[in-house]
């Protein structure tokens, strides 16, 4: 959202919010705010500018992708290599702790990919790597090319998952995170704003740039059994939606962390409550359920 639907100061106060929240992992890419007035890599330039600003770059841990931005798609180590740098300056820090493939480059061998992470790694410039949107045959593949060449694996998956995009990761996915110790920190944990409780089986038109394509993909029947059943846990345990849908994930295999937006400091407070809500069995299996 940074650079794009919020500006710089409002960016700030979210930022200022979660950390005095007692948060400390914070998700980019050198592609976020494209849309925005100063183009891709708008959201590193302001959180850049944050750092530098708060001075507390050694309370946080910094995670960014590579792999999407027009000047330096797809992973080979020339990109690679190219699109760190860029990160770095743009960011303003002497190393990205979490750096991810955004997407599987399928013309670029993995041998090459890993090895430019691990090339990184020797320098200092990254801590560790992973994946995100990669299908399972590739994901293990990686695992297995890392392990034969002795290049240093990934260490995470950043997969598309939340309560009603299910069929991507249950499964297969979640079997190779677990068998290898990877990492789950699935993005879209709110389904970009559906799983909020701004979207009501009878509401009024949400007020979004991005309502037009969730309400096209989600408001249908599954997507509102969904709602019906979040939204009566959340009145149940008097909790904003948001918090259930990541309290939900949360509670999935192999789940660290889900990685939700928020546009201002209440939306943030919100989401945070699903650190300290703790679902029972009952309430799980009905959603499951419900996004069955």
């Amino acid at each position: 959202m940074f650079g794009w639907t919020i500006d710089e100061q409002r960016s700030f106060e979210v930022l200022d919010a979660y950390v005095e929240a007692g948060g400390n992992f914070i998700d980019t890419a050198d592609m976020y705010g494209r849309r925005g007035p100063e183009g891709p890599g708008s959201s590193e330039l302001i959180l850049g500018r944050w750092i530098a600003a708060r001075g507390n770059r050694e309370r946080l841990v910094i995670a960014t992708k590579v792999g999407s931005a027009l000047e330096h798609p797809g992973l080979s180590a020339q990109n690679i290599h190219r699109g760190a740098d860029a990160s770095l300056r743009r960011l303003g820090i002497d190393c990205i702790d979490l750096y991810y493939s955004h997407e599987d480059d399928p013309d670029t061998p993995l041998a090459e990919t890993l090895g430019a992470y691990d090339e990184l790694t020797a320098a200092g410039k990254i801590r560790h790597a992973g994946a995100s949107n990669y299908s399972a045959a590739r994901l293990r593949e990686a695992m297995e090319v890392a392990q034969r060449e002795g290049l240093a694996p990934y260490v995470a998956l950043q997969p598309h998952y939340n309560l009603v995009e299910r069929g991507e990761y249950e499964g297969e996915l979640a079997a190779v995170c677990s068998e290898h110790g990877l990492a789950c920190m699935p993005y879209f944990g709110l389904a970009r704003g559906f799983l909020t409780g701004k979207y009501r089986r009878d509401g009024d038109r949400v007020d979004s740039q991005r309502a037009p394509g969730i309400e096209e993909k989600y408001l249908n029947d599954r997507g509102l059994r969904m709602l019906d059943a979040l939204l009566d846990i959340a009145a149940a345990r008097d909790v904003a939606p948001a918090g259930v849908a990541l309290a939900w994930l949360l509670a999935k295999p192999a789940v660290l962390a889900p990685i939700a937006s928020a546009t201002s400091v209440a939306q943030l407070t919100e989401s945070m409550r699903a650190l300290t809500l703790q679902l029972d069995e009952r309430e799980i299996a009905r959603l499951d359920a419900a996004g069955a």
